[in-house]
């Protein structure tokens, strides 16, 4: 018998997003699947929108909100796949895949190898996506891959991964602690019980960028940089306890000082961890460094408002081309693409297109 796949879905505040998500759940050409949606204590329309499906299949469990790591939690005890498909509520899966990622197993295989895709950055439509090509976009050994997404600052989605339930069972459930980088904790556990990653080209999914507030966004939280603290020690903790050599401190240095910026001046107390751990790598966190077109201001009007410029510029931009695209989505006609486009797959762009 086929394996039953289970797509599990945490979404809290997701009513303008949860159907197209459902609907390239459901599109999915693997045919055994089971879809579960756990609403993470909405105080909006997503678990009524989310009910909608229920005729299709899916189920839908509602919770008091704990957070996202808590949700994928409790999806995971209800579910019955032999392999797990996590999807973001505002996340897209392309048509196939789920079936192309299963069909790249090959006879014999340990339930430990880790099946992974690529992922394209995505507003609102998928035709205008283009798949990001990287170094993690390969075949790869467990200690290979955190090298290169420590040292590289490069990732991928968490809907990229296609895991088996021995695997998932084997890296223990999602860290309840995290409020910010809960996925690339999560992976990083996967991928230290696996037999390394088969990737498969040709298909994919599909990463949102909301209009703000998202959890992906650190912005000035204090909650989240405690988190993303605590991720950055597990990864380098994960990535040491499978090698411990000069290339694996060099990565570990270079992945603290790429994410120091966010930390760098105003939490003293994170800084002065960060230069612990850089210390016991026998190395030493640089100030961060502005770009040209930012330095100037710092003489002038203080680091701290230059750092805070070089932050929110791109993020104006990436707001304006948000805008843009959700615009033209409307003029384009809007909810009828949505009942079309996922699950369809010749409304995706080719992979490299």
């Amino acid at each position: 018998m086929k394996p039953l796949v289970s797509i599990l879905i945490p979404a809290h505040n997701a009513e303008e997003w949860i159907a197209e998500t459902l609907e390239s759940a459901l599109g999915q050409t693997w045919q055994r699947k089971e879809v579960v949606v756990v609403d993470d204590g909405s105080t909006d329309q997503t678990a009524e929108v989310a009910r909608r499906y229920a005729s299709s299949g899916v189920r839908v469990l509602s919770t008091e909100n704990q957070g996202q790591s808590a949700a994928q939690n409790h999806a995971f005890r209800q579910c019955q796949g032999d392999y797990i498909q996590y999807l973001d509520a505002d996340d897209l899966l392309a048509a196939d895949k789920i079936e192309r990622q299963l069909e790249a197993l090959r006879e014999g295989d340990s339930k430990r190898i880790l099946l992974s895709s690529p992922w394209a950055p995505l507003f609102y439509r998928t035709r205008h996506a283009r798949f990001v090509q990287n170094s993690l976009c390969q075949d790869l050994t467990p200690v290979e891959w955190l090298l290169k997404k420590l040292g590289e600052n490069v990732h991928m989605g968490n809907s990229t991964w296609l895991v088996s339930r021995e695997l998932a069972e084997a890296a223990g459930g999602w860290d309840t602690r995290l409020h910010y980088d809960q996925d690339g904790e999560y992976f990083a556990r996967v991928l230290l019980a696996s037999e390394g990653t088969r990737f498969v080209p040709g298909t994919g999914s599909y990463y949102r960028f909301t209009g703000g507030g998202s959890v992906r966004t650190i912005g000035k939280s204090d909650r989240k940089k405690d988190s993303l603290l605590l991720s950055m020690k597990l990864h380098i903790q994960y990535l040491r306890l499978l090698e411990e050599s000069d290339r694996v401190r060099k990565a570990c240095l270079t992945y603290l000082q790429n994410w120091y910026f966010y930390f760098y001046p105003e939490r003293p107390d994170l800084v002065a961890e960060l230069q612990s751990l850089a210390a016991q790598l026998r190395g030493r966190l640089e100030v961060p460094r502005l770009r040209s077109k930012y330095a100037w201001m710092a003489p002038v009007f203080g680091w701290k408002v230059a750092k805070r410029a070089q932050m929110a510029v791109p993020n104006w931009k990436v707001l304006l081309q948000w805008q843009w695209d959700k615009a033209m989505y409307k003029l384009e006609g809007g909810e009828a693409a949505v009942r079309q486009a996922p699950g369809v797959s010749s409304t995706y762009p080719e992979i490299g297109a």
